[in-house]
């Protein structure tokens, strides 16, 4: 075997070619991460008979900066040149909202032109579905503000036209993100479209409305709720929402809220029964019935 260094075309080693590379040969975008934190709280209830009423909710950062100075985003900030992109999503994350310590999975990268008035960037986003009770939010840097949004997601439209070898269907969800406590209201209206062509698939996300919402922040929204209800089908994310003691009831009405549906209680606890285990314990409540307390399944392996 030939002891002799590999050259390229221009007779330079590999050693030689990253010395003389020019790093200014191509403009370079900006790199930032954004972050969907989720959780299912109790609405407060005046009737202390009824069960509480549970809402999906998002949390939000207010920005303190331009662009969009005032309106509110999702946590999120730039990607050092030393730091990896996870590590840059964590750091972010606790700068600007003091949670740490979260489990986060990658859930997209954007990169559509002029998604930033700023300069080019592209943003990788994470997701991640938290117990919002272990939590302390407290706003800071660049944010004026940190807090839980009540999230409604609605499809107000569905369209689907055949074609030649192919056909083309159309959807348009309305997001809207409401805290109680601030009196503040936003809203946006996603239009998706998919075409699918022979073998060819192309899917396309567009803003037709955004109030109150930062930069594309509301198409991020839109798919990481598509997401979500899709993990919920096949694994148990929703754990991290419980307490360590629930009751099936409990968990169902968190499964309904993330999935926009209601379940018929003998085939979601079919589904679900060999991922709790029972316990001896029940609730004690005033006002009700007491029911059967179910922990998690830890031998169960399906995340």
């Amino acid at each position: 075997m030939s002891n002799q260094p590999i050259t390229d075309r221009n007779g330079m080693t590999e050693e030689q070619f990253l010395e003389a590379y020019d790093t200014n040969m191509y403009e370079h975008p900006s790199v930032t991460v954004d972050m969907l934190i989720f959780t299912v709280m109790d609405r407060e209830q005046g009737n202390y008979r009824k069960l509480p009423e549970k809402s999906l909710q998002l949390l939000l950062i207010k920005r303190g900066e331009h662009p969009y100075l005032g309106q509110w985003a999702l946590p999120g900030g730039f990607v050092s040149v030393d730091e990896s992109i996870e590590d840059a999503a964590r750091r972010e994350l606790f700068s600007e909202t003091n949670i740490a310590n979260i489990y986060m999975e990658q859930l997209y990268t954007w990169g559509d032109l002029g998604r930033d008035p700023r300069t080019r960037v592209i943003s990788c986003s994470y997701m991640a579905l938290v117990d919002r009770t272990h939590l302390h939010v407290q706003a800071g840097e660049d944010a004026d503000d940190a807090a839980w949004f009540e999230l409604t997601y609605e499809v107000l439209e569905e369209n689907r036209e055949e074609r030649a070898q192919g056909c083309e269907a159309s959807r348009l969800i309305s997001i809207i993100l409401h805290n109680e406590i601030k009196n503040e209201t936003l809203s946006g209206i996603v239009r998706i479209v998919e075409t699918v062509q022979g073998h060819v698939r192309k899917l396309t996300r567009e803003i037709l409305q955004s109030s109150g919402i930062a930069f594309d922040h509301v198409t991020m929204v839109q798919y990481a709720i598509e997401r979500l209800r899709n993990k919920v089908e096949y694994t148990d994310i929703i754990i991290n929402l419980m307490p360590e003691t629930f009751t099936l009831s409990e968990l169902q009405r968190v499964y309904e809220i993330i999935l926009g549906k209601d379940l018929l209680a003998a085939a979601f606890r079919r589904k679900i029964a060999d991922a709790v285990t029972e316990t001896d314990e029940y609730t004690k409540d005033a006002g009700h019935r007491p029911s059967k307390l179910y922990r998690y399944n830890m031998n169960r392996n399906s995340i």
